[in-house]
């Protein structure tokens, strides 16, 4: 053997021994994690297809005034009105946002509203068994279920921060696993990469599980490492943040200190909630007519009213299609005269902010629409079959291990 095959022999089993015991010490967690990420790849079709009453109308030659919906919908359902989603396709319905009294969740409520009738077909509040079965499934990918457990595993950490600690260290060690997956998959000589590609389907199982494990491995391994590299982000604050500052669109969050200072914030606070009680508004189609005039496309629109006098009309766009890309043009409209004050068009950022930006879809597979989910559904599902046929590999060499004493002593 010469010394630069002593050197690979080497460095081969050193990645092999690195890829073995991350494998094995993370294996059932990911296998978890990928098996219920698989199924809620297309978490927002499910739920669609389970209540389609809420989102599917029937099209027609009319639609209601926007305003008239609004003030339908307070009338039975007092509160804020703080955004609107305006779809592009005529047979789906229109979506309000509404934030009741004196509630201060982040998201508020969602009001499915026929656009043609002005029935209201429901709201978020009502749920589905499908779509409590996704909130579980969202949960076990997430936290484990362990957020389910009322009473804390450890008295000084919340169950929920414990599951995410667990899924985020889990998925950093396969994150490894893979980069040294692809050095021990790399062949000695450059020739020989064609068969490391291919599965050798006329041999044994034992074989063909192998060549499985590095095949499928190899295609998914560029969406495992963008779903590796993105998804411990929502697991730890350190890794969100070196993220960020890795891609340069990290920005420090400040806290005001001073009385002073905090005084005069909530004097302004308090200031844009009347400006907002009273604000006046053009018809909504003016807005929404001014952000078509400005794109040179299609799009579902979602609109956000602003939160005090001075604030824009801000209108997300976003294309539609089977391609359609995830990042949303922005617009801010003057709520006075409908003009346009801004128009920010994702494709015109920097590199870095299009893709700190997309860090979300980037994870869960809709960067570019249907055809992006397709393919991350079965990199995901390639994902959950790693755990399963690397430890049917490991199981395996360890009875030629020790099936080797018996056969010397038997030789003797």
């Amino acid at each position: 053997m010469t010394p630069n095959h002593k050197v690979w022999h080497k460095t081969r089993k050193l990645f092999n021994d690195v890829h073995l015991w991350l494998g094995l010490s993370s294996g059932l967690i990911i296998f978890v994690v990928c098996l219920s990420g698989t199924l809620y790849t297309y978490n927002t079709e499910i739920r669609e297809m389970a209540a389609p009453h809420l989102f599917q109308v029937e099209a027609q030659s009319g639609k209601k005034n926007i305003a008239d919906l609004i003030i339908s919908i307070k009338q039975e359902h007092p509160g804020e009105i703080t955004a609107l989603s305006i779809p592009n396709a005529p047979n789906r319905s229109y979506v309000f946002t509404l934030r009741p009294p004196n509630d201060k969740s982040r998201f508020g409520i969602n009001y499915y509203v026929n656009q043609y009738t002005g029935a209201l077909l429901g709201t978020s509040e009502t749920q589905t068994n499908t779509d409590k079965f996704m909130d579980n499934l969202f949960s076990l990918h997430r936290w484990l279920l362990l957020d389910k457990i009322e009473k804390p595993i450890f008295n000084s950490l919340e169950n929920r921060k414990l599951g995410s600690y667990i899924t985020g260290g889990a998925t950093i060690l396969f994150t490894i696993g893979l980069l040294s997956g692809m050095v021990i998959w790399f062949p000695r000589k450059i020739k020989n990469w064609k068969k490391g590609l291919k599965v050798k389907f006329s041999s044994n199982w034992k074989r063909i599980n192998y060549d499985l494990h590095n095949s499928l491995g190899l295609y998914a391994l560029i969406f495992l490492l963008l779903m590796g590299l993105t998804g411990p982000q929502w697991s730890f604050d350190w890794y969100r943040t070196g993220l960020r500052k890795s891609l340069g669109t990290y920005q420090e969050s400040t806290t005001v200190g001073k009385k002073s200072e905090g005084k005069k914030e909530e004097t302004k606070n308090n200031d844009a909630k009347v400006d907002k009680a009273s604000l006046e508004y053009l018809p909504i189609e003016e807005y929404l007519a001014s952000a078509t005039l400005s794109l040179s496309y299609k799009a579902d629109y979602r609109l956000s009213f602003p939160k005090s006098s001075e604030d824009p009309i801000q209108i997300r766009a976003n294309k539609t299609g089977f391609f359609a890309p995830a990042g949303a043009d922005e617009i801010g409209i003057n709520r006075k005269n409908a003009s346009i004050l801004t128009v920010a068009l994702f494709k015109d950022k920097a590199f870095n902010e299009r893709i700190s930006g997309s860090i979300k879809a980037l994870h869960i597979g809709n960067v570019y629409g249907q055809f992006t989910k397709l393919i991350y559904f079965f990199a995901c599902l390639i994902a959950t079959s790693l755990p399963v046929t690397g430890t049917l590999i490991w199981l395996n060499k360890m009875k030629k291990t020790k099936a080797r004493p018996s056969k010397k002593k038997a030789a003797l």
